[in-house]
């Protein structure tokens, strides 16, 4: 993964932003030789955006069953007919 100082971002956003478009890469901005921030292009910020969504409803549905919050076949039918009509 790339690093840039932040000092290099304050000069040259359009440059980084061109490139993140192009390569589709993030790129680390270290600030005092800290990691600052990660600059990401916006599909790939999307993307993972959609995944994270996901996942918090695998872990959602795994919480409701370990809570014992589950419906039979039938119940889980009747209660999505209601948004279907």
């Amino acid at each position: 993964m790339r690093t840039e100082l932040v000092t290099t971002l304050k000069r040259k956003a359009t440059d980084l932003l061109a490139d993140l478009e192009r390569e589709k890469k993030p790129i680390l901005i270290t600030q005092h030789g800290l990691p600052s921030a990660y600059l990401v292009d916006v599909e790939s910020f999307n993307r993972l955006q959609s995944r994270m969504s996901i996942l918090e409803g695998i872990a959602r549905g795994e919480r409701a069953i370990d809570e014992g919050r589950t419906l039979t076949h039938e119940e889980a039918k009747a209660k999505m007919s209601r948004w279907l009509k």
